[in-house]
């Protein structure tokens, strides 16, 4: 299978495109290929393992496609100019672009939605992507994409 970033295959370790020339098209363009990755990764494992085994897996599995995958690096905030290491760490950094927040929950709660977008917020992404693997289908109902002013203000380029 081929890469919609670069045309090569999915082991090839670098696509040749920047994010800087198609910004908004590429993060759509990812933003499959990351849901592509976790149903694989739901295919294989099945629902009902702790998260994070599914965020190893789903980073191996993004690896094996090309990607570059950050795991659980610290998040700091901001308050009146002083930067606060509150222990906050996110699953998934994908392309430096895609937060991706990982459950492995009977019940999706709102405060989930509101974390990714804090994270998003205080990370200065544009994208971030929720993926609860206790479901039976990903792509219907294990999944919710995330876009804020950061998106917005990328070129259409």
């Amino acid at each position: 299978m081929l890469c919609e970033l670069c045309g090569n295959k999915y082991s090839s370790p670098k696509h040749t495109l920047s994010w800087k020339q198609q910004p908004k098209r590429k993060s759509t363009i990812l933003l499959g290929l990351i849901i592509g990755a976790a149903i694989e990764v739901h295919k294989i494992l099945g629902p009902g393992l702790l998260e994070k085994v599914y965020e190893a897996a789903l980073m191996h599995e993004l690896r094996l496609r090309g990607l570059k995958v950050v795991r659980q690096q610290a998040i700091i905030v901001n308050y009146k100019g002083v930067d606060l290491d509150c222990e906050l760490r996110y699953d998934l950094l994908v392309e430096n672009l895609i937060i991706c927040e990982l459950k492995s929950t009977r019940e999706m709660h709102p405060i989930f939605d509101a974390t990714l977008i804090s994270y998003m917020k205080h990370l200065q992404k544009p994208k971030g992507i929720l993926i609860n693997f206790h479901v039976r289908n990903i792509y219907y109902e294990g999944q919710k994409t995330f876009v804020n002013e950061y998106f917005s203000a990328l070129p259409e380029g």
